[in-house]
């Protein structure tokens, strides 16, 4: 029985071996394709079926907040927006009695820019899309080195003006201040950030060490409504790079 199943196997396993094909390139030609109106197309059912949501969209984000007098923009290892941003959480910590040493606010949450004049409400939706909340926390003046050693490692993120730091080109720390200062390692320091920070995201690992949080989770502790709010308060909001984080 074996014999006669082999006998009938070998064959057509060598037969399918057999039909096997050797391909090669032999020419490679290439051609672009202008994308442009021709490709447009309009559905006027899904246009009906959306419009009444596009409007009510528009109503809620189109209502300016305020004016910028200038780009902001984000980039490492300091940006005129991330210096804004981290200034404004030191305001916003005001409404719960806190006057922070410094702040930090990634640039990694931070996913649009500003551009010169008027600020609507889904401009600062598009810069702040998160539920992110404004969020006081302590640290050790020797685990606030060891947050910026992070932050130098990482090139630099979002600092309050209280804030100076150089770090050197392969991302090491050089030296900090704070308040024009150098950092005391027995002394306690307030900072505010945002809670996802404050969890030890975005290799911030020595906010884990944290004591004394203060995040109130209420709709208006959302950090975009801290924004807004910053706006609506100062009118013209200008901001630059200051020398905050230097690289040497």
């Amino acid at each position: 029985m074996k014999k006669t199943l082999l006998a009938l196997v070998l064959p057509v396993t060598l037969a399918i071996a057999g039909c096997r094909s050797h391909y090669e390139v032999s020419e490679i030609t290439r051609s672009r394709i202008l994308i442009d109106s021709r490709y447009d197309t309009q559905d006027t059912e899904a246009h009906k079926f959306l419009a009444p949501y596009t409007h009510k969209v528009d109503s809620l984000m189109s209502p300016v907040v305020g004016t910028v007098a200038r780009d902001l923009t984000v980039r490492r290892p300091e940006g005129a927006l991330s210096n804004l941003l981290s200034d404004i959480l030191i305001w916003g910590s005001a409404r719960f009695g806190e006057h922070p040493d410094f702040a930090v606010y990634n640039m990694g949450g931070i996913r649009a820019s500003l551009a010169k004049g008027k600020v609507t409400i889904g401009d600062v939706v598009d810069v702040a899309p998160f539920d992110n909340k404004l969020c006081l926390l302590t640290l050790t003046g020797a685990q606030v080195t060891q947050l910026f050693e992070q932050i130098a490692a990482v090139g630099g993120e979002g600092v309050s003006h209280e804030v100076a730091l150089v770090i050197s080109s392969d991302h090491k720390l050089v030296s900090a201040t704070v308040g024009g200062k150098p950092i005391d390692p027995n002394a306690s320091y307030r900072i505010a950030t945002l809670d996802y920070l404050a969890q030890g995201n975005d290799k911030l690992d020595a906010f884990k060490q944290k004591t004394q949080l203060v995040s109130p989770q209420t709709e208006e502790n959302n950090v975009r409504y801290i924004i807004m709010d910053y706006f609506r308060t100062h009118g013209t909001v200008d901001a630059a790079i200051e020398g905050r984080i230097k690289v040497q």
